[in-house]
């Protein structure tokens, strides 16, 4: 039997019984003859359904024929189907001559290259006088790289749409995986701390911790807050009624630093809720950078993932999009950034608010709108602490938390609880909320018996944990002591942190005057550190000389306290003086008490530092060095008012004839500097004395 036999018998076979291989189960084998001299190889060449055939000669010194489509159409046909054939255009330039063949599919190419590849073809078929030599190869419809190249070549249009994928992926990956993460911040799944086998642990784990100072320490604590608690029942319970109410406002508990805010919201207020979220505003201000911010933020909500590193990829990406004339967009603000945030937590606090819907029947047929507003009890709480923390460095997540807790207070979704130090609140939280009463607790000290209380509360609790210091400090104050307890309490003053620090102290074994000392002494270190010696008049809106002016006056002062006006027309505050004050009340120095609205007096920023200050008065040489800058600085006002007086008067004197108008305008100047000289020889006069002291004591 010959080849063409064989062929046709293998043909014959493969079709009665078709093999079907498992990576291509809808195609059977099909086998084909040989017959040219296929080219073995294992380059990184990649099939093509367009074969190129080139029409090489047969031998040195001969020409092959050009076949023609019909030619090259019978001799390729047997592999498979064929789309097309493209002759070389005739006035192509191009040697050797060739053909292109497009099969319909992939494997019919594969079989004609491999069968054809090196075939002869004679004259009698029509390969022209000395025949012509096949040579075939995978031709490529698209280029190599076109798509990698074409995103090469247009950044302006691939960078935006890379973006918009980046984003469009994220949110539908990584968006409801935050909103669980928060949810769970907010709702945990599983309430151990409520199970029995969470109490006896707890127990036992009490039991066996009593030995540690750090186990006493914490009971000292919450036996002596006790006391605070009950002078501040009717807060808390005005509190709790807030909540309960249907009204869409928000809650604002104010007070000094170290008032028992939080303790009280959250330890009191809040005892009996299981869904709140506490959003501390301190770390997220004082983060340094915006991925820092961002990573605080989260962190306070549990929002994660977080890739705020990619943040700084894209900066980079933008900018060099940049100087293509195009910006990419992938770089996002702290602002969008943090409204993102804010609004994955809106969503997984609603979810939270919605839970107790499916669990009944009369109110699953209810909008999500309808009962929010039905079930203000099942509303989750929200609350923000040290709002308006450093407000002036960055007010813009100020006025972003506001609005985010304006769209949840409106839309019934949280209650909102803002704790803050600050008095001007009402600025920023009316711009969120306008046309609103705000529901509003003011903290402030606590009274001397209250006080009185809380300290020996702490030492009651310190005893029954077998402190021996504490029982023998105990026993001396019961013993006919109390005077002095209440002579330290009054100077400490009703500063619940303070306080606490106060009966810490005690409770080591220091006596009551002892304590009181060593924190009046860390209270003048406090001031002098923060508010005179480290001040940076580029940082801080006021001059050593400015805080030791109402450092000095407030010490001087009978009952603590100068009148805010007495301030403000002061020779130090002419020069934007309320808004100097305002930076010293934020910072804590002084605090600024209202009267019908409007500032009446300033006091001490704590009850101590009025102790604090009469003892850095007290020393002779911080005095007379503060003392000199003070007057050197009013020296150099009076003296810039004379050069003013004196220039005036020269403009005046140069006139041909002085107008009778004029003479009341040089009376009041003449006048005018009189004053002032007058006012430098004081000063001068006050100056030396100052001097004179400050060398015999150095």
């Amino acid at each position: 039997m010959d080849k063409e036999g064989v062929s046709k018998s293998i043909t014959a076979y493969l079709e009665q019984n078709p093999i079907k291989p498992w990576f291509s189960p809808f195609r059977s084998v099909k086998a084909a003859m040989v017959r040219g001299h296929p080219w073995l190889e294992d380059l990184q060449r990649f099939p093509s359904s367009r074969v190129k055939v080139e029409f090489l000669p047969t031998a040195s010194g001969t020409s092959p024929a050009e076949l023609t489509p019909e030619l090259l159409y019978s001799l390729t046909r047997r592999y498979g189907k064929l789309a097309d054939i493209i002759p070389q255009p005739s006035d192509s330039k191009v040697q050797p001559r060739y053909a292109l063949l497009d099969f319909r599919s992939t494997g019919y190419a594969v079989m004609a290259k491999n069968c054809l590849h090196g075939y002869k073809v004679s004259a009698a078929e029509g390969g022209g006088s000395a025949g012509t030599l096949l040579k075939m190869s995978y031709e490529q419809k698209i280029k190599p790289h076109l798509i990698r190249d074409w995103i090469v070549n247009h950044p302006r249009i691939v960078i935006p749409i890379i973006a918009a994928l980046l984003a469009t992926l994220t949110v539908i990956i990584f968006d409801p995986i935050r909103t669980f993460f928060i949810k769970i911040r907010i709702a945990p799944p599983l309430d151990v701390h409520n199970s029995r086998m969470w109490l006896w642990v707890q127990r036992q784990a009490s039991k066996a911790n009593d030995m540690f100072s750090f186990r006493q320490r914490q009971r000292s604590d919450s036996g002596g807050l006790q006391a605070i608690w009950e002078d501040r029942k009717g807060d808390i319970q005005q509190l709790q009624n807030w909540l309960i109410e249907a009204t869409n406002t928000f809650t604002i508990v104010q007070g000094p630093r170290g008032s028992g805010k939080r303790e009280l919201v959250l330890d009191e207020v809040l005892k009996g809720y299981k869904h709140r979220l506490v959003i501390d505003c301190k770390p997220i201000q004082e983060a340094r950078g915006d991925s820092a911010t961002i990573n605080a933020a989260a962190a306070e909500v549990g929002y994660r993932p977080v890739f705020s590193w990619m943040n700084s990829i894209s900066s980079l990406i933008d900018v060099a999009t940049q100087t293509l004339g195009a910006n990419a967009g992938l770089s996002e603000t702290l602002d969008s950034q943090l409204g993102h945030i804010l609004q994955n937590t809106a969503n997984a606090l609603k979810k939270v608010a919605l839970e107790k819907k499916k669990m009944n029947e009369v109110d699953a047929d209810m909008t999500d709108d309808e009962f929010l507003e039905r079930h203000p009890e099942c509303r989750p709480v929200v609350v923000i602490d040290n709002f308006l923390h450093k407000a002036n460095d960055n007010q813009m997540i100020y006025n972003k938390l506001s609005d985010w807790a304006a769209g949840l207070t409106v839309s019934n979704i949280a209650r909102v609880i803002f704790l803050t130090g600050d008095i001007s609140y009402s600025k920023t939280l009316s711009r969120a909320l306008p046309n609103q009463v705000f529901h509003e607790i003011q903290l402030g000290d606590c009274t001397p018996e209250v006080a009185k209380q809380f300290v020996l509360d702490h030492l009651h609790t310190d005893r029954s944990n077998d402190g021996h210091k504490t029982k023998v400090q105990l026993e001396t104050l019961e013993g006919g002591h109390m005077n002095e307890l209440e002579k330290c309490i009054q100077t400490l003053g009703g500063r619940l942190s303070d306080l606490e620090f106060f009966a810490r102290m005690i409770s080591r074994g220091e006596s009551p005057e002892a304590a009181v000392n060593d924190i009046v002494d860390q209270s003048a270190a406090e001031i002098l550190k923060m508010y005179i010696a480290d001040v940076d008049n580029a940082v801080r809106n006021w001059s050593p000389e400015q805080a030791w002016y109402l450092i000095r006056n407030l010490a001087e002062a009978e009952n603590d306290s100068v009148l805010y006006s007495q301030a403000l027309f002061s020779d130090m505050f002419k020069t934007n003086g309320e808004n100097t004050i305002r930076a010293l009340e934020q910072a804590e120095l002084i605090s600024v008490t209202t009267l019908n609205g409007r500032p009446s007096t300033i006091k001490p920023g704590r009850p101590v530092f009025a102790a604090a200050f009469k003892r850095l008065v007290e020393d002779d040489v911080l005095r007379c060095r503060l003392g000199l800058r003070t007057l050197g600085q009013q020296i150099a006002m009076e003296n810039a008012n004379i050069t003013k007086y004196e220039g005036e008067l020269q403009v005046l004197g140069s006139l041909e004839k002085e107008p009778k108008e004029i003479r009341p305008r040089v009376r009041w100047l003449l006048t005018k500097l009189e004053n002032s000289h007058a006012n430098i020889e004081r000063y001068e006069q006050e100056s030396a004395g100052l001097k004179k002291i400050l060398q015999s004591k150095m």
